[in-house]
């Protein structure tokens, strides 16, 4: 289950539940987004409290998670792909 840690002096601040085998973090700017390597999910948490916003399917195991300014990638390990998600 991802925290959210103070970066000033990593005090816990939360514990929020995602999907199985969580694995990278991306910041949007406004949101938070969650590979869930063994749910073939992505969750976008709100940052502000960590309620989940929505929970999109991917391929299978998504790892990295990145923001280009306008969309969410994701890689899919075993299946050898991408997924681009609207933000």
């Amino acid at each position: 289950m991802p925290g959210c840690l103070r970066a000033s002096d990593g005090a816990v601040l939360g514990n929020f539940k995602v999907g199985k085998a969580p694995g990278g973090v991306a910041f949007d700017g406004t949101n938070i987004w969650v590979t869930n390597e063994d749910s073939n999910n992505v969750m976008k948490l709100r940052a502000s409290d960590g309620a989940v916003l929505d929970t999109f399917t991917v391929g299978a195991l998504p790892l990295q998670v990145t923001f280009d300014g306008k969309n969410i990638w994701v890689t899919n390990g075993r299946s050898e792909s991408v997924s681009k998600l609207k933000r």
